[in-house]
Protein backbone atom coordinates (compact mmCIF):
# COMPACT_ATOMS: atom_id res chain seq x y z
CA UNK A 1 0.00 0.00 0.00
CA UNK A 2 1.51 3.34 -1.15
CA UNK A 3 1.78 6.33 1.20
CA UNK A 4 0.01 9.52 0.03
CA UNK A 5 1.27 13.02 0.91
CA UNK A 6 -0.96 15.49 2.61
CA UNK A 7 -1.85 18.16 0.04
CA UNK A 8 -1.40 20.89 2.73
CA UNK A 9 2.24 19.81 3.24
CA UNK A 10 3.08 20.23 -0.46
CA UNK A 11 5.50 23.19 -0.66
CA UNK A 12 5.76 23.31 -4.42
CA UNK A 13 2.52 25.28 -4.58
CA UNK A 14 3.89 27.94 -2.17
CA UNK A 15 7.24 28.44 -3.94
CA UNK A 16 6.07 31.68 -5.62
CA UNK A 17 4.82 33.13 -2.32
CA UNK A 18 8.15 32.42 -0.60
CA UNK A 19 10.00 34.05 -3.49
CA UNK A 20 7.94 37.23 -3.20
CA UNK A 21 8.45 37.39 0.56
CA UNK A 22 12.21 37.03 0.08
CA UNK A 23 12.34 39.85 -2.45
CA UNK A 24 10.41 42.14 -0.11
CA UNK A 25 12.79 41.42 2.76
CA UNK A 26 15.87 42.07 0.58
CA UNK A 27 14.39 45.36 -0.64
CA UNK A 28 13.66 46.47 2.94
CA UNK A 29 17.22 45.71 4.00
CA UNK A 30 18.63 47.75 1.11
CA UNK A 31 16.46 50.75 1.97
CA UNK A 32 17.58 50.63 5.59
CA UNK A 33 21.22 50.45 4.54
CA UNK A 34 20.92 53.55 2.33
CA UNK A 35 19.01 55.53 4.98
CA UNK A 36 21.81 55.22 7.56
CA UNK A 37 24.21 58.26 7.48
CA UNK A 38 27.82 58.01 8.51
CA UNK A 39 29.90 61.09 9.47
CA UNK A 40 33.66 61.18 9.47
CA UNK A 41 35.24 62.06 12.74
CA UNK A 42 37.25 65.28 12.91
CA UNK A 43 40.48 64.60 14.81
CA UNK A 44 41.46 68.31 14.90
CA UNK A 45 42.93 69.88 18.01
CA UNK A 46 39.68 71.76 18.80
CA UNK A 47 37.80 68.54 19.45
CA UNK A 48 35.04 66.66 17.76
CA UNK A 49 32.44 68.90 16.04
CA UNK A 50 29.30 67.72 14.31
CA UNK A 51 27.75 69.12 11.16
CA UNK A 52 25.29 71.21 13.20
CA UNK A 53 28.16 73.07 14.93
CA UNK A 54 29.86 73.78 11.57
CA UNK A 55 26.64 75.31 10.17
CA UNK A 56 26.33 77.56 13.26
CA UNK A 57 29.90 78.81 12.79
CA UNK A 58 29.24 79.64 9.13
CA UNK A 59 26.10 81.61 10.12
CA UNK A 60 28.09 83.60 12.70
CA UNK A 61 30.71 84.52 10.07
CA UNK A 62 28.09 85.58 7.55
CA UNK A 63 26.07 87.59 10.12
CA UNK A 64 29.00 89.71 11.25
CA UNK A 65 28.44 93.38 10.71
CA UNK A 66 30.41 94.74 7.81
CA UNK A 67 31.12 98.43 8.01
CA UNK A 68 29.84 100.21 4.88
CA UNK A 69 32.56 102.32 3.43
CA UNK A 70 31.14 105.48 1.77
CA UNK A 71 32.09 106.05 -1.88
CA UNK A 72 34.94 108.47 -2.49
CA UNK A 73 33.85 112.07 -3.24
CA UNK A 74 33.93 113.15 -6.89
CA UNK A 75 37.02 115.03 -7.98
CA UNK A 76 36.63 118.82 -8.04
CA UNK A 77 36.09 120.40 -11.46
CA UNK A 78 39.22 121.52 -13.17
CA UNK A 79 39.64 125.28 -13.09
CA UNK A 80 40.09 126.89 -16.52
CA UNK A 81 43.55 128.05 -17.23
CA UNK A 82 43.83 131.79 -17.53
CA UNK A 83 45.63 133.17 -20.51
CA UNK A 84 47.93 135.66 -18.81
CA UNK A 85 48.91 137.23 -22.10
CA UNK A 86 45.35 138.54 -22.73
CA UNK A 87 45.05 140.23 -19.31
CA UNK A 88 46.07 143.87 -19.09
CA UNK A 89 46.39 145.74 -15.84
CA UNK A 90 45.17 149.33 -15.73
CA UNK A 91 46.41 151.69 -13.03
CA UNK A 92 43.79 153.21 -10.74
CA UNK A 93 45.21 156.68 -11.23
CA UNK A 94 44.57 156.67 -14.98
CA UNK A 95 41.43 158.53 -16.02
CA UNK A 96 39.67 157.43 -19.16
CA UNK A 97 37.98 160.34 -20.84
CA UNK A 98 35.26 159.57 -23.31
CA UNK A 99 33.32 162.22 -25.09
CA UNK A 100 29.81 161.45 -26.11
CA UNK A 101 28.51 163.58 -28.92
CA UNK A 102 24.80 164.04 -29.11
CA UNK A 103 23.70 165.10 -32.51
CA UNK A 104 20.85 167.47 -32.75
CA UNK A 105 18.09 166.30 -34.99
CA UNK A 106 15.72 168.65 -36.61
CA UNK A 107 12.12 168.11 -35.83
CA UNK A 108 10.27 166.52 -38.67
CA UNK A 109 7.30 168.57 -39.53
CA UNK A 110 4.08 166.79 -40.11
CA UNK A 111 3.46 167.00 -43.81
CA UNK A 112 0.11 166.28 -45.24
CA UNK A 113 0.12 163.30 -47.57
CA UNK A 114 -2.41 163.52 -50.28
CA UNK A 115 -3.78 160.10 -51.15
CA UNK A 116 -3.45 159.07 -54.75
CA UNK A 117 -6.73 157.91 -56.14
CA UNK A 118 -6.31 155.26 -58.77
CA UNK A 119 -9.27 155.20 -61.02
CA UNK A 120 -10.14 151.70 -61.96
CA UNK A 121 -10.77 151.35 -65.59
CA UNK A 122 -14.23 150.12 -66.08
CA UNK A 123 -14.07 147.14 -68.29
CA UNK A 124 -16.50 147.42 -71.08
CA UNK A 125 -19.17 144.86 -70.65
CA UNK A 126 -19.18 142.21 -73.32
CA UNK A 127 -21.96 142.95 -75.71
CA UNK A 128 -24.39 140.18 -76.64
CA UNK A 129 -24.28 138.56 -80.05
CA UNK A 130 -27.47 138.84 -82.09
CA UNK A 131 -28.63 136.37 -84.70
CA UNK A 132 -31.62 138.43 -85.91
CA UNK A 133 -31.43 142.22 -86.10
CA UNK A 134 -33.36 145.03 -87.71
CA UNK A 135 -30.55 145.65 -90.20
CA UNK A 136 -28.19 142.84 -91.19
CA UNK A 137 -24.45 143.45 -91.58
CA UNK A 138 -23.34 143.87 -95.17
CA UNK A 139 -20.16 143.25 -97.15
CA UNK A 140 -18.80 146.43 -98.78
CA UNK A 141 -20.63 146.72 -102.08
CA UNK A 142 -23.39 144.25 -101.22
CA UNK A 143 -23.97 140.54 -101.88
CA UNK A 144 -22.73 140.60 -105.48
CA UNK A 145 -19.45 142.13 -104.35
CA UNK A 146 -19.15 139.40 -101.67
CA UNK A 147 -19.50 136.51 -104.15
CA UNK A 148 -17.12 138.23 -106.55
CA UNK A 149 -14.57 138.54 -103.71
CA UNK A 150 -14.91 134.84 -102.90
CA UNK A 151 -14.54 133.76 -106.55
CA UNK A 152 -11.41 135.87 -107.04
CA UNK A 153 -9.66 134.90 -103.80
CA UNK A 154 -10.48 131.24 -103.22
CA UNK A 155 -7.84 128.82 -104.47
CA UNK A 156 -9.24 125.38 -105.11
CA UNK A 157 -7.28 122.90 -102.93
CA UNK A 158 -5.22 120.45 -104.99
CA UNK A 159 -6.37 117.49 -102.89
CA UNK A 160 -10.03 118.34 -103.51
CA UNK A 161 -9.32 118.87 -107.22
CA UNK A 162 -7.55 115.52 -107.56
CA UNK A 163 -10.39 113.68 -105.85
CA UNK A 164 -13.16 115.62 -107.63
CA UNK A 165 -14.60 117.04 -104.38
CA UNK A 166 -17.29 119.69 -104.91
CA UNK A 167 -20.00 121.25 -102.78
CA UNK A 168 -20.69 123.99 -100.24
CA UNK A 169 -18.71 124.76 -97.12
CA UNK A 170 -20.65 126.67 -94.44
CA UNK A 171 -18.69 129.17 -92.37
CA UNK A 172 -19.97 131.09 -89.33
CA UNK A 173 -18.38 134.26 -87.93
CA UNK A 174 -19.21 137.37 -85.90
CA UNK A 175 -19.39 140.84 -87.44
CA UNK A 176 -18.28 143.17 -84.65
CA UNK A 177 -19.68 146.65 -84.04
CA UNK A 178 -16.75 148.15 -85.93
CA UNK A 179 -17.35 145.82 -88.91
CA UNK A 180 -14.35 143.52 -88.27
CA UNK A 181 -14.64 139.71 -88.60
CA UNK A 182 -14.11 137.58 -85.45
CA UNK A 183 -14.21 133.88 -84.50
CA UNK A 184 -14.66 132.25 -87.93
CA UNK A 185 -15.57 128.55 -87.62
CA UNK A 186 -16.55 125.72 -89.94
CA UNK A 187 -20.15 124.57 -89.61
CA UNK A 188 -20.02 122.06 -92.45
CA UNK A 189 -17.01 120.82 -94.42
CA UNK A 190 -16.76 118.73 -97.59
CA UNK A 191 -13.12 117.70 -97.04
CA UNK A 192 -10.09 117.91 -99.24
CA UNK A 193 -8.93 121.13 -97.56
CA UNK A 194 -11.94 123.17 -98.70
CA UNK A 195 -12.93 124.18 -95.16
CA UNK A 196 -9.46 125.49 -94.32
CA UNK A 197 -9.37 127.49 -97.56
CA UNK A 198 -12.76 129.07 -96.82
CA UNK A 199 -11.59 130.11 -93.32
CA UNK A 200 -8.48 131.72 -94.82
CA UNK A 201 -10.50 133.80 -97.25
CA UNK A 202 -13.02 134.90 -94.57
CA UNK A 203 -10.26 136.07 -92.24
CA UNK A 204 -8.82 138.20 -95.06
CA UNK A 205 -12.14 140.01 -95.71
CA UNK A 206 -12.30 143.80 -95.42
CA UNK A 207 -14.49 145.34 -92.74
CA UNK A 208 -18.23 145.00 -93.18
CA UNK A 209 -20.97 147.46 -92.48
CA UNK A 210 -22.07 146.41 -88.97
CA UNK A 211 -25.59 145.32 -88.19
CA UNK A 212 -27.89 147.60 -86.24
CA UNK A 213 -30.56 147.11 -83.62
CA UNK A 214 -32.68 150.12 -82.62
CA UNK A 215 -30.31 152.38 -84.48
CA UNK A 216 -27.15 151.18 -82.68
CA UNK A 217 -24.35 149.01 -84.05
CA UNK A 218 -24.38 145.55 -82.46
CA UNK A 219 -22.53 142.26 -82.80
CA UNK A 220 -24.18 139.90 -85.25
CA UNK A 221 -23.62 136.19 -85.94
CA UNK A 222 -23.44 135.60 -89.71
CA UNK A 223 -23.46 132.31 -91.64
CA UNK A 224 -21.85 132.25 -95.08
CA UNK A 225 -22.03 129.42 -97.66
CA UNK A 226 -18.91 129.09 -99.85
CA UNK A 227 -19.43 127.11 -103.05
CA UNK A 228 -16.65 124.91 -104.52
CA UNK A 229 -17.22 123.88 -108.17
CA UNK A 230 -14.80 122.40 -110.65
CA UNK A 231 -14.96 124.00 -114.11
Amino acid sequence: MEQKKNPKADLEKRKGLFLEIGLVVILAVCLCAFSIRSYDKDDSSEGNQGPAEEVEQMDEILNTDVEDTPPPPPPPPAEPELNMEELTVVEDTKVIEQEVKIEEFEEVKNTEITPVVIEEEKEEEEQPIFTVVEKDPEFPGGTDALYKYLAENIKYPQLARDNGITGKVYITFVVERDGSIANPKILRDIGGGCGAEAIRVVKAMPKWTPGKQRGKAVRVQFNLPVNFNLK
